[in-house]
């Protein structure tokens, strides 16, 4: 079997999921963000209770401290959608981060689950 068929059987039953991500840049210092934060997160957890937040957070470098870059990766139709959401985000609404949008095809990965029914904790690895 050449290369590329092996590749093609390799990626046969891959998920293919798309999902768009939003890189956030901050275009002031971060303490200039805190007087938003709750807003901010208001509005990131009101897209998870609707479902189409994958997963969010702050992005640093190592052994640094925050500084206003965020990465964000939206389950939605298309990125249109995604582009609107982003821009309603309350920090670049108010002109205080900017982003960067990308398409993200998953392929490959683990999502693992794990329910403890004798105290309803719940662990994510």
């Amino acid at each position: 079997m050449n290369e590329d068929a092996r590749a093609a059987e390799l990626m046969r039953k891959m998920l293919r999921k798309k999902l768009y991500v939003l890189l956030s840049k901050p275009l002031v210092p971060p303490e200039k963000l805190k007087a938003h934060l709750a807003t901010h997160l208001d509005y990131m957890i009101g897209l998870e209770k609707r479902g189409v937040l994958f997963a969010s957070g702050p992005l640093t470098d190592p052994d640094d401290a925050v500084g206003g870059y965020g990465l964000t990766v939206l389950r939605v139709k298309d990125a249109a959608e995604a582009r609107r959401i982003a821009q309603a985000e309350p920090f670049v609404a108010q002109g205080l981060r900017t982003f960067e949008l990308k398409e993200w095809t998953v392929m490959e990965g683990t999502l693992g689950v794990r329910v403890n029914l004798s105290d309803q904790s719940v662990e994510v690895t």
